[in-house]
């Protein structure tokens, strides 16, 4: 700012009669305006969480802000320079693709910082979409008696690319199998996957790996490939879960599984999960060649896994996990009936384990909620019969629709009760519904980076959550899909980092209040009606019960974060005396 001395004015300005910064009427309206945009920031779903920062923590805030601030100059320079992914000169910038951007953002401070962040609770995964794919494939091929089996022969490059394989573990010693990779291969026979390993053709054993790798998860280069739209980008999306199924729905990997996924969630600071899963595959037992009928033997493993996690001191101050049942909305009415009586006889052996019920799969695609209230009022009248509560956790708006039957999923999600909203991409075009989400307090599950690689958005700038966290919507973070979307991790690292480069208005007590929420709206055990619920989400921190133990035991972890931060970058990024 100019110091308001007549020599330091150009003459030029003197001349045109210029108004300085230093004017009393420039002065008045610049506190005018400053005074507006604070007015609009006591809007915000995290006001409240700023106003309550301890010194400590709005001190680790202004931290973080100068370094992101330091990196934004050094490290996302906004200079062309070679990709080598996408194979063109790309400008780095902050907020850029995360794809591009990956690579790149691990070797900052910030990256850092984050990843010791207490981040509470993950309350959007799909738990057969987070078995990393290369780990899986290890466990695969230690495991005696695994198979892999192809609809055709995988001689080519195309059936390779497209044919339909699964795993499968078989009994007993296979003798005479011809190659899977041969043209005389005959569909669905089971070939042992070590000697497909070492027998496939575009580099033996690693070139098996890479293979499966692809056909796993969303590519690099798919991932950046415009000509791939959302349809497009949600076939190979889609095709992932039955090889991905295939390879963990066995008993001894799918316990392996277990451990291994709480373990890393556990190091990334979350300390509770609502998993989603689909359950359209089957469940193998340990040495059985036959599919079990139904889902308990998977729970009842899921169950003992976690106990076991839970009694190890790294898993000693994990709170826990539980289902939000997940069916296929692509389904007819007569199979979606059958898997909600599944769903149903679930939850009354396992009562503990299963928090709630949602519908799945591209929106667009599938059959939307209002086609679907027949058998949603049938589902609760049912429950009722059964002597079981099962309350709603809808995907809803995960579109680009805008008054298409896709983007109307949000009224019927918030006329049917949700108790949070999958996704919400499409809310923030809904002024009612945006009110009604605040009046309600409804958390929107967000899922940015899942967001951009499934073509939503083409980075975390044009993300429209911001939209939503600046008028008073509650919201979170969350991963959704990571092992297909090849992000690198389970944890909530790669979402709370983008969202903190991205969006200039969230810095680290923004991400501090959508982790707060996350603990908030978990689905805890024991069930709650609807209103022990709502009471329980508005009392908060203040409550009596397990949530609010559970959020000020995240408020702990928060606040000797925040001074974790302090003690280890004040030096160098403290607060100057004249700021």
């Amino acid at each position: 700012m100019a110091s308001g001395k007549q020599a330091e004015i150009p003459e030029w300005e003197l001349a045109e009669g210029l108004p300085q910064l230093t004017d009393p009427f420039i002065q008045k309206y610049l506190q005018g305006r400053d005074a507006l945009i604070e007015q609009e920031l006591s809007q915000r779903s995290d006001y409240a969480f700023r106003q309550s920062l301890t010194p400590m923590a709005v001190e680790a805030c202004k931290i973080v802000s100068r370094i992101r601030d330091e990196e934004h100059r050094t490290v996302w320079k906004g200079q062309y320079e070679g990709d080598v992914i996408s194979h063109r000169q790309v400008i780095h910038h902050p907020g850029m693709t995360f794809t591009l951007a990956k690579e790149r953002m691990e070797k900052t401070k910030t990256w850092q910082i984050v990843g010791k962040m207490p981040k509470g609770a993950l309350l959007h995964a799909h738990l057969d979409a987070m078995i990393d794919s290369e780990w899986l494939l290890d466990q695969v091929l230690q495991t005696e008696g695994m198979t892999i089996r192809a609809d055709q022969a995988l001689s080519t490059a195309e059936a390779r690319e497209k044919g339909f394989v699964l795993f499968r573990y078989k009994h007993g010693m296979l003798s005479d199998a011809v190659s899977i990779w041969d043209e005389a291969y005959t569909a669905d026979q089971c070939v042992p996957v070590n000697e497909a390993a070492e027998r496939f053709p575009e580099g033996g054993r690693k070139g098996f790996r890479s293979w499966v790798k692809s056909r796993c998860s969303i590519t690099p280069q798919e991932s950046l490939d415009q000509p791939y739209g959302v349809d497009a980008i949600w076939i190979k999306f889609r095709s992932c879960f039955p090889i991905l199924n295939s390879m963990m729905l066995y008993e001894p990997i799918f316990r392996a599984s277990i451990q291994a996924l709480l373990h890393e969630l556990a190091q990334d600071g979350i300390k509770w999960v609502d998993f989603r899963m689909a359950f359209a595959a089957e469940y193998w037992k340990k040495g059985s060649d036959v599919p079990e009928d139904g889902y308990a033997a998977l729970f009842q493993a899921f169950g003992e896994e976690v106990a076991k996690f839970q009694a190890t001191e790294e898993g000693s101050t994990f709170w826990g996990c539980r289902f939000i049942w997940t069916t296929l909305r692509i389904w007819d009415k007569r199979d979606i009936v059958r898997h909600m009586k599944q769903c149903i006889a679930i939850k009354k052996a396992f009562p503990h384990l299963i928090a709630g019920y949602d519908l799945v799969g591209q929106e667009d695609m599938g059959r939307p909620l209002a086609d679907l209230t027949p058998e949603l009022f049938w589902f609760k009248k049912r429950c009722m019969e059964e002597g079981v509560d099962i309350p709603f956790f809808f995907h809803a708006g995960e579109c680009l629709g805008d008054g298409d039957q896709t983007d109307q999923n949000l009224f019927d999600a918030i006329l049917l009760g949700t108790r949070r909203i999958g996704h919400g991409f499409s809310l923030y075009k809904h002024p009612l519904l945006t009110e009604m989400a605040k009046k309600k307090k409804l958390l929107v599950e967000c899922c940015p980076i899942s967001n951009e690689v499934l073509r939503l958005t083409s980075s975390i700038k044009t993300h429209p959550l911001p939209a939503l966290l600046a008028r008073g919507v509650t919201a979170t973070l969350c991963n959704d899909d990571p092992a297909i979307l090849d992000v690198g991790g389970n944890g909530l690292t790669n979402d709370f980092w983008q969202a903190l480069q991205g969006w200039e208005n969230l810095g680290l007590e923004g991400l501090g209040s959508l982790a707060e929420n996350s603990v908030r709206y978990a689905a805890y055990e024991p069930d709650q009606t609807t209103e022990q619920w709502n009471k329980d989400i508005r009392d908060g921190i203040l409550g009596q019960g397990i949530r609010a133990a559970r959020m000020r035991e995240w408020t702990s972890d928060w606040n000797a974060f925040c001074e974790w931060i302090v003690m280890e970058f004040a030096a160098d990024y403290g607060s100057d005396d004249d700021e």
